[in-house]
């Protein structure tokens, strides 16, 4: 077979023009009919490919070299590296009856398309059923001796490649897991469940070729029936991510402990988050919801708004105020609220159920409005339908965190478990022994046993005269019951917090907050908007503390 006929269709191979009758290659002319100067160091016999041996320069190659023609392939010409790879082939035979290898790298309907298009066609990195991985081209070859035109067949065995390939995929999956199963491990196992809201929160991490993130979520019970609500995510990917949002969360539970304004919790982290690792920062909502003013009071560094679903499916968005985001600093956070009536439901958030390449970010956002304002059920099953109608499956290439709130309205038998009632203290030597009247009063309307009313009782009696003796006005008491505790809370405008303090056998005072810790289930303080402070105890309603009459507490 003549080479020169299809090695000018090998990648970099040129066809030379045939040696003259002295065996000296003829010169070019110049411009006036001048041959130009041969080079010193160019020999003047140079060699043609005629000079070489086929077969010998094939079988030199280190690649595997095979020649087949005709449509049903038949085997023209194996090269010795083939020959060792895969075994001696039958000239004449087919390529489907004695080449198993060839099945195995899907050459069969290659060689058919180069054959019918006479181009060549290449596939990367083929497994055969002995472990080995090739490279393969396939090109096109025209010779009159061959019927059904012909297919030089290269491959390139890259196993070693493919193997290291293959550890380094298994490297970044076992990291990717490793990343994941810390990012678990680090969100809450079991999301607490206050008593006035109804909350699911879901986590899913990014497709397999998608590094973890750092998005969390948190729900922490700050006391006195108020709530703090979390989300936040950590701009980096992979364990150190993981990590940071892990310490970041932690420092949000001691923080909330505090019960700072969400303003001030965030002030606090912004400083932290330059501590841990100034290369990263996040994003982060903290949020609290009091279930006797019907809003969330948050704050927002750098983060997406939070949307509320109202009753009649209209959905509002959370307004500014909005900073940058943690580890920035230098910017004085403020707090914003959004009603969050009896009905409502609230959704928190990270950039992963929104952003979309080459899409706005808003956009992102006014699709989740969609599809939450016809988003009805339970707070996961709300989780699950979001996630379903922006397309999130677990190819998604972005972490996405979701925490949804609700706030049911109630009504019937399980509305009579809610109850809340106030009274102005207008100070005075009758401020106290009104109180105990109006807290003996509403703790008998409300059907509590004789014990707890007495607790109640004094409990009330013990805040309202550290307020009169500690505070000043306006002084306000406020009761309220929930189907799980009895709350008893006392505002006045100092905002000089009280402590438990050991009182000596002769000391007349002191002992106030002491007994309160004693006979109640939790207690604590904190400053108001606006200045002054709240002081409250609880109660838990215990299978043992039923109600008096037919109604029972569950």
């Amino acid at each position: 077979m003549n080479f020169t006929r299809w090695s000018a269709r090998l990648p970099g191979t040129q066809r030379r023009t045939a040696r003259g009758t002295e065996g000296s290659v003829p010169a070019a002319r110049g411009e006036h009919g001048q041959q130009p100067e041969q080079p010193a160091d160019v020999a003047e016999d140079v060699p043609s490919l005629e000079d070489f041996s086929v077969r010998e320069l094939l079988g030199r190659l280190p690649g595997l070299v095979a020649l087949v023609y005709g449509p049903e392939h038949r085997i023209a010409y194996v090269n010795e590296a083939y020959a060792a790879a895969f075994g001696p082939r039958t000239p004449g035979a087919t390529v489907a009856a004695t080449c198993p290898e060839a099945e195995d790298l899907g050459l069969p309907p290659l060689m058919d398309q180069v054959l019918r298009s006479g181009r060549p066609r290449t596939v990367k990195s083929r497994r055969t059923r002995d472990g080995g991985s090739y490279t393969v081209t396939c090109l096109p070859v025209d010779s009159s001796r061959l019927d059904g035109g012909a297919v030089l067949v290269h491959a390139a065995d890259v196993t070693d490649h493919a193997e290291a390939a293959e550890r380094l995929r298994a490297s970044e999956r076992k990291h990717r897991e490793t990343a994941v199963t810390l990012q678990r491990s680090l969100l809450p196992q079991e999301l607490e469940q206050p008593d006035d809201l109804r909350i699911a929160a879901t986590y899913q991490p990014g497709g397999t070729d998608a590094a973890v993130g750092g998005d969390w979520y948190d729900v922490i019970t700050l006391g006195a029936g108020r709530t703090a609500l979390v989300i936040g995510d950590v701009m980096g990917r992979g364990v150190r991510a993981a990590a940071v949002m892990g310490q970041l969360r932690t420092a949000v539970r001691a923080y909330a402990r505090l019960d700072l304004p969400p303003h001030e919790v965030l002030q606090l982290l912004d400083g932290l988050a330059a501590e841990i690792d100034a290369s990263q920062i996040a994003t982060c909502v903290y949020a609290i919801h009091d279930p006797n003013e019907g809003k969330l009071v948050y704050a927002s560094a750098g983060h997406l708004p939070i949307l509320v679903r109202d009753e009649d499916g209209t959905v509002r968005q959370a307004d500014d105020p909005t900073g940058p985001p943690l580890g920035t600093g230098g910017w004085l956070h403020t707090s914003g609220t959004i009603a969050l009536p009896p009905g409502s439901t609230a959704v928190l958030y990270t950039d992963g159920l929104v952003e979309r390449r080459r899409e706005d970010i808003d956009e992102g956002v006014a699709a989740l409005a969609r599809a939450l304002s016809g988003a009805s059920g339970t707070p996961q099953v709300i989780c699950d339908r979001l996630l379903r109608s922006l397309g999130v499956t677990a190819d998604h290439d972005d972490d996405v965190a979701v925490l949804v709130v609700q706030h049911p309205s109630r009504e019937g038998t399980d509305a009579e478990l809610f109850h809340n009632a106030a009274l102005e203290l207008l100070g005075g030597v009758e401020a106290a022994p009104r109180a105990r009247a109006f807290a003996s009063g509403v703790l008998s309307s409300w059907r509590f046993p004789g014990e707890l009313r007495d607790l109640g009782v004094l409990a009330t009696s013990e805040l309202v005269g550290n307020s009169l003796q500690h505070g000043t006005p306006p002084m306000r008491l406020r009761l309220r019951r929930t189907d799980r505790r009895l709350i008893i809370e006392v505002t006045d405008g100092d905002d000089h917090l009280p402590r438990r303090r050991r009182a000596e056998t002769e000391d007349e005072a002191g002992r106030g907050i002491s007994i309160i810790a004693t006979i109640a289930s939790s207690w604590g303080s904190r400053r108001t908007p606006g200045g002054g402070k709240a002081v409250w105890c609880e109660f838990a309603l215990r299978d043992q503390c039923v109600l008096e009459g037919p109604s029972r507490t569950p």
